[in-house]
């Protein structure tokens, strides 16, 4: 949820921090600060609001000294309101030991107890601040062992870097639930929360693992875990550039990543559909294909926009593949004591693959006997590395914080998850046919749709005073509907609710007034009978009617206020289409309120606390 950056190598190491700064401030933008490693001690400066606050103050300063070494950090806030006192980097009271972290320390007041007697003095809110004064109460001269005694007392989550006034030239960074790897150049090697920050000087990384450590100097570097035991690292490549993470003339990182999702499902699919043969191809699941196919019950945990895929999963594994399927939150999966029987698949669903409570739910399935895959965005990330197999979703990286590609990219990849096992159990290879040509259809598809943007950025503005929408869809666009929901209350703060079609009279019709948008997704399919039902119940309450419709849909017109059309497909696979109008819904509705739409309020990109 923070952004941590760090570098020891033979550049000013000031500019260095600041622009590795900008590229995880999608992590979190409430405050910011840094630490450089000076002749007469440590340099630190610190800003509450966005990192062009402290560059500014940074630009001003003529105290800055040159030097090599040095870390910063962009906040999230947890403990601690978003001020200039509370931002990292965090000092001990002797100001000799300085740390930026991710994560939260559960024990901190226990620890902020021990060490107020023992003269001890605390000047922020932050649990953080109770860790560099438990690292300066252990070192005696060796930061490496400080940090690992210090570590050793702490319960919670942790990616930390520490530096040292008495070691100016040693950087000791460490992990456990939250993500941290190592960037490694020639002479040179930088340190972050997110590859974002490093590929800009090399796409060679080291991945800490949980409870491993790192000591960093300008001569090389060592790795251990925090028992001080050695460990040794295999180096691996970064597979996106520079030029994917940029901003390539869109206004906007969200716009550009909507606009992205044809070739980024053209990719998804590469590779993975012998059309030749006329079947799904999943090599990071082959090892346990048997296992897949014999499954009883599939369980999909997930959080926020993932899960909403993995509703969509629900569907396609029980129409398609016929197994039980259900989907779990994961932040309520692991404390119910949930039922994991012989059978089980459990698949975790996270974009960033470092989600920590779909990564808490994962493991505690694995703990229950579950064989674990994970479908996940980011090579080499946690959940891919403990899951027992799964497939990446190789849509490219997603820096705006509302989820776009990354949930379409979900939606195909259980498509083919569900298409495979399938084939292997009750599909024709007829059927099977007919779905991998309309998944072939769908980049061109999506391209079609979002040539409407214009027409949708002009109805939205139309609705964007009213404080209250619905999103209302059946079978597999229902899911879509939470989905629609969801982006609308992300990005513009507007108080959005999505439900099946059918639940609205259920109670939250009592909501609908006169003027109220209400949006449909109105496809022709097998429930789309029942839907114009639904449409004339909010007509009649004076509700105005946004449709998301098939494209030739006539009758629609006749009925709704609004409508947006996507090209007909298998109804399994609209979701992948009826999402994207709802998509550019979300983004014009922000932009007509004058909301920062890659960085919403209170919201980061990857969720690294529980």
């Amino acid at each position: 949820m923070c952004g941590i950056v760090a570098y020891v190598g033979n550049k000013d190491v000031g500019p260095v921090l600041i622009e590795g700064l900008k590229r995880l401030e999608y992590r979190g933008y409430d405050s910011s600060g840094i630490c450089i490693a000076g002749k007469n001690g440590l340099f630190i400066r610190k800003a509450a609001g966005r990192i062009s606050v402290l560059e500014s103050i940074l630009d001003e300063d003529k105290t800055i000294p040159a030097s090599h070494v040095g870390m910063a950090h962009t906040r999230w806030a947890t403990h601690g309101a978003p001020t200039e006192c509370n931002a990292h980097p965090h000092l001990d009271d002797k100001k000799r030991i300085a740390i930026v972290h991710n994560g939260i320390i559960e024990n901190y007041s226990a620890i902020r107890q021990f060490l107020t007697a023992k003269g001890h003095t605390f000047v922020s809110d932050t649990d953080t601040e109770s860790l560099a004064g438990l690292i300066g109460h252990f070192y005696e001269g060796d930061l490496a062992k400080a940090v690992q005694l210090a570590l050793h007392e702490i319960r919670g989550t942790y990616g930390l870097a520490v530096m040292s006034a008495s070691e100016p030239e040693v950087l000791v960074v460490a992990r456990r639930g939250s993500p941290l790897i190592i960037g490694v150049g020639k002479d040179e090697y930088i340190v972050a929360s997110d590859a974002a920050a490093v590929v800009e000087h090399t796409t060679q990384v080291i991945y800490l693992n949980d409870n491993e450590m790192a000591v960093i100097t300008p001569k090389g570097f060592r790795t251990m875990t925090i028992d001080d035991v050695p460990v040794t690292k295999d180096v691996t490549a970064v597979e996106f550039s520079l030029e994917q993470i940029e901003l390539g003339g869109y206004q906007h990182f969200m716009l550009k990543e909507i606009f992205e999702q044809p070739e980024a499902i053209a990719n998804c699919l590469r590779g993975r559909v012998d059309r030749h043969e006329g079947r799904v191809v999943l090599g990071g699941i082959a090892q346990y294909s048997r296992d897949i196919v014999r499954a009883r019950r599939i369980i999909i945990t997930a959080c926020g926009t993932a899960w909403h895929a993995g509703l969509v999963g629900e569907f396609l594994f029980e129409e398609l593949a016929k197994i039980p399927t259900e989907v779990e939150y994961a932040s309520e999966f692991r404390y119910r004591n949930p039922i994991v029987e012989d059978g089980t698949i459990v698949i975790a669903i996270s974009q960033s693959g470092e989600t920590a409570d779909t990564l808490a739910a994962l493991r505690e399935a694995k703990d229950r006997g579950a064989l674990s895959l994970g479908v996940v965005n980011v090579v080499g990330s946690t959940i891919a590395r403990e899951t027992d197999a799964g497939v990446y979703l190789h849509v490219g990286p997603e820096v705006g914080v509302a989820s776009t590609k990354a949930f379409c990219g979900q939606i195909v990849v259980e498509v083919l998850l569900a298409l495979s096992i399938a084939r292997r159990k009750y599909m024709s290879q007829t059927v099977l046919q007919e779905f991998l040509t309309a998944l072939d259809r769908i980049p061109e598809q999506m391209r079609h749709i979002l040539e409407q943007s214009e027409l949708i950025r002009q109805v939205t503005t139309q609705y964007v005073k009213r404080e209250n929408w619905l999103f209302l869809g059946r079978g597999f666009n229902y899911p879509v509907a939470l989905e629609g929901a969801l982006k609308l209350k992300e990005i513009s703060y507007i108080h959005a609710e999505g439900l099946p079609a059918a639940e609205m009279k259920h109670g939250p019709i009592a909501l609908i007034n006169p003027g109220m948008p209400a949006v449909f997704i109105a496809t022709r399919g097998s429930q789309y009978e029942k839907l114009l039902g639904n449409i004339q119940e909010v007509k009649a309450r004076g509700g105005k009617i946004i449709a998301v419709a098939s494209e030739g849909d006539d009758h629609i017109t006749k009925v709704a206020d609004h409508v947006f059309t996507v090209p007909d497909t298998i109804e399994p696979l609209q979701p992948l289409l009826t999402v994207l109008p709802l998509q550019l819904l979300a983004y014009h509705a922000a932009m007509a309120r004058g909301c920062n739409v890659d960085k919403p309020r209170n919201l980061a990109k990857s969720v690294t606390v529980e």
